[in-house]
């Protein structure tokens, strides 16, 4: 990656010598020439935000820029490229979506994450540390920047305008205006389920920005939701437990399980919470944001309920997929479960054999397929 501070290498997290994503993107580049073709000052306080993999803070790293997340990977990707180059722990300040952000903001240098509604809600809490000589930018690619962005930028810190295009790339640039009167954080979303899917028919639902499907029950969800295992198993994980409707679910059909939620998104992670909160649900339930089940002890679980993401930002991987499977293999006793609801033309079956070395079919319809593979 080249930047007007010198090469870098950054990598994704976890490293993988197979992997053919790269940490950075054209639009990663264009933010930091811009930053040094424009001779904006960095001797403020430097936030960036959306920073994918570290490479932004990596290479304004100088600056002691102060760093937000919703992202556990990023922020451990972010751990390692700044180690990787030699900078000093405490050097850049790590925070997450759901910390306060700092009282005074210089500069702030957004990447557009995929979600306008995480956007909205981190530039409203942005706002009130950005002040009328806050230098502004932010960065993506063509395809990941729309009228709405460029709306949600003006009505909640001032006039936006953008760059021209370079490598299919694109700057936001806006003018703060102090004097501006924003609108109030809608953010987190709380509707009530729809009856008729079982153990959560009524119940509510909290949702903080980010989270997939904010205001409503996706239907891959509520497929899964219609065809979950019996009660009776003692560990049950919620892995990639977005807003935890499904192991609440399961904690509410059996109030003698424990449930592990974890996520990497620290905003999933906190939905989840504040969903399980709001339904009293009873009996014990951990939350925690993480790496999928890194940290959980081999052959300590019941059951893993996963609906596996197949992107990552703008890519289609199934990388993520397979790491879900193999830890799952990994925490499962002999005899645990691993049901998996997915797209049907997704293939899991496939490498549910590879991994367990058995595939079930619980339930299909049109477009989805409930999977169940056992821990031999």
């Amino acid at each position: 990656m080249t930047t007007p501070w010198g090469e870098l290498a950054p990598t994704r997290f976890p490293e993988d010598p197979r992997e053919r994503l790269r940490a950075w993107d054209a639009s990663d580049e264009y933010l930091l020439r811009h930053l040094a073709d424009q001779d904006v000052s960095l001797s403020g306080t430097v936030v960036v935000v959306g920073d994918r993999w570290g490479a932004l803070v990596t290479a304004l790293a100088a600056h002691r820029p102060v760093q937000i997340t919703d992202s556990h990977l990023a922020q451990e990707a972010t751990r390692a490229n700044l180690r990787r180059h030699g900078v000093e722990s405490g050097t850049v300040r790590l925070l997450t979506t759901q910390d306060t952000p700092p009282g005074r903001i210089d500069v702030l240098l957004v990447r557009v994450p995929k979600s306008l509604a995480l956007l909205e809600d981190q530039l409203l809490r942005l706002a009130p540390s950005v002040h009328e000589g806050t230098v502004v930018v932010g960065t993506g690619m063509v395809k990941e920047i729309h009228t709405s962005t460029l709306a949600l930028f003006e009505r909640i810190l001032g006039p936006t305008r953008t760059s021209l295009a370079e490598k299919k790339a694109r700057l936001i640039l806006c003018t703060p205006d102090p004097a501006l009167e924003r609108p109030a954080n809608p953010w987190p979303l709380s509707y009530r389920l729809p009856d008729g899917i079982g153990p959560v028919s009524g119940r509510t639902v909290v949702n903080h920005a980010g989270v997939f499907c904010a205001d409503r029950l996706d239907i891959g969800t509520r497929f899964f939701l219609g065809h979950l295992p019996a009660a009776g198993a003692r560990r049950v994980v919620d892995l990639g437990c977005g807003n935890g409707i499904v192991g609440t679910a399961m904690a509410l059909a059996d109030p003698g399980a424990e449930v592990l939620f974890t996520d990497e998104s620290f905003q999933a992670v906190a939905s989840a919470e504040a969903t399980y909160k709001a339904n009293g649900v009873p009996g014990h339930a951990e939350f925690r944001v993480g790496d999928g089940l890194a940290g959980v002890p081999d052959g300590s679980v019941d059951l893993v309920l996963n609906n596996p993401p197949f992107h990552s930002h703008q890519a289609t991987t199934d990388a993520t997929a397979w790491r879900m499977f193999t830890g799952a293999r990994r925490v499962l006793r002999p005899g645990g479960e691993l049901w998996v609801v997915g797209n049907r033309h997704l293939g899991y079956h496939v490498k549910l054999r590879r991994v367990f070395g058995n595939s079930r079919l619980v339930a299909g319809d049109r477009k989805f397929v409930v999977l169940r593979a056992v821990r031999k």
